[in-house]
Formats: structure tokens, C-alpha cells, sequence
């Protein structure tokens, strides 16, 4: 997956424009980064990357740059 598909996935995941993100966006400035966002980023996540993550990881995510880096 590329690092476009993969912003593509988080704009999905809080259900925003295509194009409203990039990497040096800050999570806590987007207000669909809830925590229904958050469950659904460790879903997607387990079930794309087959890789676990806590949620008290997530929630040292400053920048979606944080969170794509994950999706490896």
C-alpha cells in the first residue's frame, strides 16, 4: 500500500474529503479523530497490516505521519 492509500485510509477511517489530509496534519486539530476513529484505525490496521496496536499508542500519535508509519 502506498503512503497515498494510506492517507486515503485514515481520511476514510474519520470520514473526510479525499485530499483534506497529509502527512504533517496534527490529529489533535481534526475533530474526527475521536475515539470511534481510533477503534476503527486498530481495526483496520489489524485487519490490513495484520499488526496489533494499543490504544495507548495511538494516543501518542501527534501527526498522521504517526499513524501511517504504523501500516508497515
Amino acid at each position: 500500500m502506498t503512503e497515498k492509500e494510506k492517507i486515503a485510509l485514515m481520511e476514510e477511517i474519520m470520514d473526510l474529503n479525499e485530499g483534506t489530509l497529509s502527512l504533517d496534519s496534527v490529529l489533535e486539530d481534526i475533530d474526527e479523530w475521536d475515539s470511534v476513529a481510533i477503534l476503527s484505525y486498530i481495526t483496520e490496521v489489524l485487519d490490513k497490516f495484520r499488526k496489533t496496536v494499543k490504544g495507548s499508542e495511538v494516543k501518542k500519535f501527534v501527526t498522521v505521519r504517526d499513524a501511517v508509519e504504523i501500516m508497515q
